[in-house]
């Protein structure tokens, strides 16, 4: 063997699938420069700013004014997590389980409506009228859409920053939000204090799915101290090493170095994640921030216990989050019936596990015991 193949290297990979190469790769370097990188990169979320909950005032167009933070993105944090969106869904199941749909306001505008209040803190009515110029029928405007106009009592409907704007007839549109303390035109939902926990726990998980699809692992340097032959065989280590990614996970590399020394190559992992991420904390604390922001049971919304005595009885819990979760926010919701004049809306006996019987009069809802029942 000549002085000039001794050192040649042969790079050979395992495996019949084939990963498209997105690494950047470099230049062999010369015989004084410092040494060669090649790396990845993916997509960084951006919602996770923290201007998306700082804001100064409201401002207008002279039409409309504009919410304090922006309804397309409080749209998308929607899914951010399992758990805000299962106890949102479980406070509007409760309400439409005892829904009684009337000839003004049926199931579905009574579910949007309720869905927008709880996720968006603003939901909206519109009252068609009929040809007495009373209320004919109440349909749901979506919050992502709608916007409080300058003009008293009057709604804009938004279609996206360069789509058309339609303008509702005047008090014609029912306006329900949860308080905010900074302003009064629109509304805040309560959960928004858990929304860097639902992200952080939407991060957690998206680097794990990266962790895995990485390869197991979080990334390495793969150092290689022994002279090569040339740019060739330095680009086709970079490949191979590229290719391990996704699809190429569960491929094998063989390099053979004649002459090569113990320690010629090395990998040095950048981090040790099996050992040192904090995965499960992270999911278990956000998870905690998010059911106390919206002050649900983790029964109720198939959480397992992790303790040998559980959560206690399911049947209890629901009761007591009915009565101190649920009725205040149907109380709030019956204020539509003072708008419209008409009995738009109402909700039907509750009854708990001990027989006793939460029951709607009038705007509000009193508890009624067992024995007192008719």
């Amino acid at each position: 063997m000549t002085a000039k193949t001794s050192n040649a290297v042969t790079v050979a990979a395992k495996g019949r699938g084939k990963a498209p190469s997105t690494g950047r790769l470099s230049k062999m370097p010369s015989a004084n420069a410092g040494g060669q990188v090649f790396s990845f990169g993916d997509p960084e979320s951006v919602l996770d700013r923290r201007e998306i909950s700082q804001y100064f005032e409201i401002w207008h167009n002279g039409s409309w004014y504009e919410p304090p933070l922006p309804m397309a993105r409080l749209a998308q944090v929607f899914n951010m997590s399992p758990y805000h969106r299962s106890a949102i869904a479980l406070k509007v199941n409760l309400l439409v389980a005892q829904h009684v749909q009337s000839r003004w306001l049926d199931s579905d505008n009574f579910e949007r409506w309720a869905l927008d209040f709880l996720q968006m803190g603003n939901g909206y009515l519109e009252g068609v009228p009929n040809l007495g110029g009373r209320v004919a029928v109440m349909r749901h405007s979506p919050a992502v859409h709608t916007r409080a106009g300058v003009k008293p009592d009057s709604f804009w409907f938004i279609n996206g920053p360069i789509g058309k704007a339609h303008e509702y007839e005047l008090g014609s549109v029912f306006h329900l939000q949860q308080p905010d303390v900074a302003q009064e035109i629109y509304g805040l939902p309560e959960w928004l204090s858990a929304l860097q926990a639902g992200l952080l726990s939407e991060n957690a998980t998206l680097f794990r799915r990266r962790y895995y699809l990485n390869g197991a692992h979080a990334g390495f340097i793969l150092y290689v101290s022994e002279p090569l032959a040339d740019q060739k065989f330095a680009d086709e280590i970079a490949l191979k090493m590229s290719q391990a990614k996704g699809l190429g996970n569960f491929k094998n590399l063989f390099l053979h170095m004649p002459k090569g020394k113990k320690d010629g190559v090395q990998v040095i992992p950048i981090a040790d994640v099996t050992a040192k991420d904090e995965f499960s904390n992270i999911k278990n604390m956000t998870r905690d921030d998010m059911l106390a922001a919206h002050r649900t049971p983790p029964q109720l919304i198939g959480v397992i216990p992790q303790n040998s005595s559980g959560f206690g009885k399911v049947s209890e819990t629901r009761d007591s989050y009915y009565e101190t979760e649920i009725v205040p926010i149907a109380r709030r919701m019956l204020r539509v019936n003072d708008w419209a004049g008409l009995p738009v809306l109402s909700f039907a006996d509750y009854i708990c596990t001990d027989g006793s019987v939460i029951r709607q009069e009038g705007n509000g809802f009193r508890k009624i015991p067992a024995g007192m029942v008719r």
